[in-house]
């Protein structure tokens, strides 16, 4: 039976704190609370973005260690530029590449082989080429789970589909078969899988062989995010997106709102503005800015903005996994207007819990709905906080991720035992 109380190894390619996107705010919503009940260590990479002191500080805060590597191949540019020409020659992916650190693998050395840990738990596939199954002599080997927060050659894949540009078609296109080779090889011989929904455990279901796979959702700190007295009130006309705005289905959802339906709303509500919050947007994007669109970049606490929006829209046309911006919204008690695919993975009803809508028209006239009706709108951000505070808090989230910990450790303990027994 496995130990009460675990040792876990986390491996990333992003430092976990303090959360300032969506993948970030996966890894420290699950790290923080698992912490509360086993002892954890942290090896991460660090690009260029992050400052070292202001993570190692808020990581320490939960972690046994914590060990940030910088990576030299970590930052924008021409430097980012020149690696993705290096890998259109290469079998290798760009984001392995990338993520291809030799000083990474000398501190994983390292802590490994001091330290016997029950679980190393990998996020993203992008790293599995590391040695992670190591441990003092005469200990047993950790077992590995990858937490996969999407399917990344599948959206890849989407990325390839979708690009106006032929460069990036032929880039994308033979990008993602790279990444799809690797990507299943990394599932296949981890000993457990983590998908962020359903439908990304479906993509790989008849890939990944024997694997035990279980869905653990993106998910909220309900307890941080809710309607609070000292936020602004609903203002009847702000609407709300945000997300890291480097992220390419971000990128495209934006620049299809602003083209295909936010025309449609300006009309109908000449004192209507669209705010959009977050980090590193592109020109592409801050080309669109103007008296009634706003790009705030970066905000330091998104609640205020929240609070005061009349509603939250989800205009994503690429993607995989469960956007966490749903549940954050969701759980700051916000109407939310999304597309089918955006909010992919998340178990609401249309029409009580959020709203749903592919077409332009019928985004934009959804979007209307809600500025024209006040009442309809709180009852849905009731439902929407309601939703979230009973299957989308990260104490879930955690709770089911350590039981998959468990049943791998049970199940490599029965093995051992059987052998044993056989040989005797």
């Amino acid at each position: 039976m496995s130990p009460e109380r675990l040792k876990i190894l986390f491996v990333s390619q992003m430092p976990a704190s303090p959360p300032r996107f969506g993948a970030q705010a996966r890894i420290h919503g699950l790290m923080t609370d698992l912490a509360q009940r086993h002892e954890l260590t942290a090896v991460m990479l660090l690009d260029d973005e992050f400052d070292a002191d202001e993570c190692r500080q808020a990581m320490q805060a939960y972690c046994h260690e914590v060990v940030l590597v910088p990576n030299p191949n970590g930052g924008e540019g021409l430097s980012k530029r020149l690696l993705q020409l290096r890998s259109v020659a290469s079998t290798t992916s760009y984001e392995r590449l990338r993520v291809t650190v030799p000083a990474l693998q000398r501190e994983l050395d390292r802590v490994l082989r001091a330290k016997r840990f029950d679980i190393v738990n990998l996020e993203f596939p992008f790293l599995a080429h590391c040695n992670l199954r190591q441990a003092p002599a005469g200990e047993q080997p950790p077992r590995v789970v990858v937490d996969s927060h999407n399917v990344e050659y599948d959206l890849a894949r989407q990325y390839a589909r979708g690009s106006k540009s032929l460069e990036r078609r032929l880039y994308y296109g033979a990008n993602w078969r790279k990444l799809q080779r690797e990507e299943l090889r990394a599932y296949r011989e981890a000993d457990g899988l983590c998908l962020c929904s359903a439908a990304d455990q479906q993509r790989v279901a008849g890939d990944v062989g024997g694997v035990r796979t279980v869905v653990i959702p993106n998910a909220a700190d309900t307890s941080f995010y809710q309607p609070r007295q000292e936020d602004p009130s609903p203002d009847g006309r702000t609407i709300v997106f945000f997300g890291l705005l480097s992220y390419v289905p971000n990128i495209d959802g934006v620049i299809h709102f602003v083209e295909r339906i936010w025309p449609r709303i300006a009309a109908a509500h000449p004192d209507a503005r669209f705010k959009v919050i977050g980090g590193r947007p592109p020109q592409s994007l801050l080309a669109l800015a103007g008296p009634r669109i706003e790009f705030t970049g970066f905000v330091p606490d998104l609640r205020p903005h929240l609070a005061e929006a009349a509603a939250v829209v989800v205009p994503l046309r690429l993607g995989g996994g469960t956007r966490l911006k749903i549940v954050e919204a969701a759980a700051m008690g916000k109407a939310i207007v999304s597309t089918t695919l955006g909010a992919e993975g998340i178990e609401a009803v249309p029409g009580r819990d959020l709203f749903l809508a592919d077409e332009p028209e019928a985004f934009a006239d959804t979007v209307n709905r809600l500025l024209d009706d006040q009442t309809l709108t709180a009852r849905v951000g009731q439902s929407a906080r309601a939703l979230a505070i009973q299957r989308y808090s990260w104490s879930g989230a955690a709770r089911a991720l350590e039981t998959l910990y468990r049943t791998v450790l049970d199940g490599e303990a029965d093995r051992a035992s059987q052998s044993r027994e056989a040989a005797e």
